[in-house]
């Protein structure tokens, strides 16, 4: 096949399943509505392969394929064509995607069995993954755009799947809203970079990108960049706009494992990948993407450890991964946040999946203290979730401890890095450490504290083998990118990663340091990492007592992180219901009591002035005579008057 063949293969079969699944969407076959969606996904993981393969044959400083479809757009000096591009940024997500989104896929056949809308969920799922290829493929901010705004509209159907449901209906709605307040900055920051450079398309605007960096606040790149950031924090769920990842865990948990964890969330990092040469032109920019970044990943960190419902757990843990990988950004290390989402998806695409399992066998319930004790009814499930246990958390060698090493020494050692953003980042990966030793206490280790109507069962080979293939992907996926300092050790083992993506990433200049620093840090990130791993252990299993009577120790303090420190409630008094409020009061004042009012009015004389006109149209002859005589004695009087 041509290139052209496949990249059209690579985002149109998705689409294709969307649309045969969407004439079905009353049937109500699991194996073959599901058996459509995972053969199309699978399809486009190959075309991504073969694609990739062309890619690598190419020389390292042209690895680019460019396919442009058609012209899009041609008024004045806009220019858009429905171009894509593989190149080694882009090839990582798509294969992310296709390849995490196939598993998915499959896991679903088994877990959404018995829905009867079985066939509408697998139209949903394809079509997010053809819009989330046209995000990260579009070679240009207006093709992502599409993409973009499209994943949206997937991600409010599929929270919203059981929508007779309420409270699942409101977090649907409660995702789109505040996703739409993120893309209207994305909007402002598209106009300003085309008002600067004359164009949309990536290459040409990092090609176009100044020598020297700009440090005021109001120069163009710096608000371009400032208001795609914002656009990004809706999209990846950051601080301000972070507050409806949690309540999107109201759709089912494949969905979260997909579009909450490992795919559309990871969309504003990428973006600023993509954009890499631009974002280190804006310092004050990059300033703010860390800060924000670091103080996500500790705020998200906190609220996790009060939580009870397993997904919400796992959803809280996802914002907080998310914040690393703006921190990386942030300071620079582009390469390191791109290799985050990678590993970042592997284990946690996993412990989603695996939270499913322990739902499926615990007949839909999500709260942890009514599991403990499931590892004997789980094998399968639970050793899958201890090795995505242990890549969160850091622990080597699994794949999360060299991502998120490579983030926290970029963040103490980069130009734009700070001894506070990797306190802030070590802060963040020990409590990760304790929330996730306390969400594996509360379900699989410990006492039982199931129902005795409840019986546990493991889930069958479609749900565990999609587990087997993501806790494989969490053990090894880190290995290609191992640190200088280790693969020294190690007998001079190159960095794949960081060659891979050498022609698309601008590297900060880095001051000298010596190795014994840098294994320094990484032993006390990995030491803070295993002690409060043991803290955890030691709260939940050894001595189930004392967190309570920390608990009440601290009342105020775990009130407040318990109740995620009254955001939600902060934004509807100060910003929600006063909006409603002043809403209500201008339709009531000047919709309805003086618009409609006016045209009432208005109405009336028309309607007062037609009906005296009417009456004079009667139908009597002598009245007309009398009008055209009175005329005639009108205009002789004129007439003579002169």
């Amino acid at each position: 096949m041509t290139q052209t063949a496949l990249m059209a293969t690579l985002i149109l079969a998705p689409f294709v399943g969307f649309l045969i699944n969407g004439f079905r969407y009353r049937k109500h076959s699991a194996n073959v509505a599901g058996g459509i969606a995972t053969t199309m996904a699978a399809i486009s993981f190959i075309c991504s392969v073969l694609l990739i393969l062309d890619l690598m044959a190419l020389p390292t400083e042209s690895r680019r394929i460019v396919v442009s479809f058609f012209d899009w757009i041609r008024v004045a000096d806009l220019k858009v064509n429905m171009s894509f591009v593989v190149d080694p940024i882009s090839s990582i997500m798509i294969l992310v995607i296709t390849g995490v989104g196939s598993l998915i896929h499959l896991f679903s056949i088994g877990y959404m069995h018995h829905d009867k809308g079985v066939a509408k969920y697998f139209a949903y799922l394809n079509l997010f993954l053809f819009n989330m290829l046209l995000l990260v493929l579009g070679d240009n901010l207006l093709v992502m755009f599409v993409g973009w705004e499209g994943v949206g509209l997937c991600s409010y159907l599929l929270i919203g799947f059981w929508f007779t449901d309420q409270e699942k209906a409101a977090a649907g709605m409660k995702a789109f809203i505040t996703n739409r307040i993120g893309d209207a900055a994305f909007i402002l920051g598209m106009f300003i970079l085309f008002l600067t450079f004359g164009t949309l398309n990536f290459h040409e605007i990092n090609s176009l990108v100044p020598s020297s960096p700009e440090f005021s606040w109001l120069a163009p790149i710096t608000l371009g960049t400032l208001f795609l950031f914002i656009g990004a924090t809706g999209k990846s769920a950051q601080i301000p706009l972070y507050v409806w990842l949690p309540d999107a865990m109201a759709g089912p948990t494949p969905v979260s494992a997909l579009i909450h964890a490992a795919t559309m969330v990871t969309a504003g990092v990428y973006m600023i990948v993509r954009l890499n040469p631009l974002f280190l032109m804006a310092p004050n920019t990059l300033a703010v993407v860390a800060i924000i970044g670091a103080a996500t990943a500790v705020l998200a960190a906190t609220i996790g450890m009060t939580q009870w419902d397993i997904k919400k757990i796992l959803a809280y843990s996802t914002v907080s991964q998310l914040g690393y990988m703006f921190l990386a950004c942030g300071v620079g290390a582009f390469g390191a946040a791109m290799f985050h989402l990678m590993t970042h998806a592997f284990f946690k695409a996993l412990m989603f999946l695996g939270s499913g399992s322990v739902i499926h066998a615990m007949h839909e319930e999500q709260d942890v203290r009514k599991m403990g004790g499931l590892k004997k009814y789980l094998p399968i499930t639970h050793l899958t979730f201890f090795f995505g246990w242990l890549a969160i958390i850091g622990v080597p060698p699994f794949a999360g401890f060299f991502s998120k090493d490579e983030i926290l020494w970029m963040s103490f050692q980069s130009p734009h890095g700070h001894v506070g953003l990797w306190t802030m980042g070590a802060l963040g990966a020990a409590l990760t450490a304790f929330y996730m030793t306390r969400l594996m206490c509360l379900t699989f280790w410990g006492k039982s504290r199931v129902p005795k109507t409840v019986h546990p069962h493991e889930s069958p080979l479609l749900m565990t083998i999609p587990l087997m293939v993501l806790a494989l992907l969490s053990i090894v996926g880190g290995w290609i990118g191992i640190p200088h300092v280790i693969g020294e050790v190690l007998g001079h083992i190159p960095n794949i990663w960081e060659h891979w993506l050498e022609p698309v990433i601008v590297v900060p200049t880095m001051p000298h340091a010596e190795a014994s620093l840098e294994w320094g840090l990484m032993g006390a990130s990995v030491l803070l990492a295993v002690i409060s791993a043991a803290v955890a252990y030691h709260f939940y299993v050894q001595a189930p007592e004392k967190p309570k009577a920390l608990a009440d120790k601290i009342k105020p303090i775990y009130e407040l992180i318990l109740n995620k420190y009254f955001v939600d409630e902060a934004y509807f008094g100060l910003i929600i219901n006063p909006l409603v409020r002043a809403s209500r009061n201008i339709w009531y004042y000047v919709d309805v009591n003086f618009i409609d009012k006016t045209t009432y009015v208005i109405s009336d004389l028309v309607r007062g002035g037609g009906g005296l006109v009417r009456g004079l149209q009667n139908g009597n002859i002598q009245q007309y005579a009398m009008y055209i005589s009175l005329g005639v004695v009108l205009t002789l009087s004129i007439l003579l008057m002169r």
